[in-house]
């Protein structure tokens, strides 16, 4: 595949690890679902859990704590009885939000087309 001039460059893959790294914690459909959830807005960990249809508790869990380390989500937690603790897209992770979209659309158009190789393969 080549590239003419004014096409953009794909970037640099020289050993991948700076992509495969990234890949591994935002690649991951629960990462991706949790985080279009929520581009409209904060949401407690039950309405995530509602919102994210076929997630367990502990994969919510683990999923929030790696967004939250890598600054995607943040985590708010409020001084109340009882307690509240509310999650929300970053702005770094506001940046994914688009990307998340593009990708659940692509998914949806083409999903027909892709079961339908999927039932014609001997595999």
């Amino acid at each position: 595949m080549g590239f003419t001039r004014g096409q953009p460059c794909p970037p640099p893959m020289d050993d991948g690890g700076a992509v495969r790294e990234v890949l591994d914690r935002i690649g991951d459909k629960w990462s991706l679902l949790v985080v279009g959830a929520l581009q409209d807005g904060p949401l407690r960990f039950g309405e995530l859990e509602r919102k994210v249809t076929g997630v367990s508790q502990r994969m919510l869990t683990l999923t929030l704590k790696h967004l939250v380390e890598d600054g995607l989500v943040s985590r708010t937690a409020y001084a109340e009885v009882p307690p509240r603790v509310e999650y929300a897209v970053t702005g770094l992770g506001r940046t994914l939000v688009p990307l998340v979209i593009a990708l659940a659309e692509w998914a949806l158009e083409h999903s027909e087309e892709i079961n339908a190789n999927r039932s014609g393969t001997g595999f």
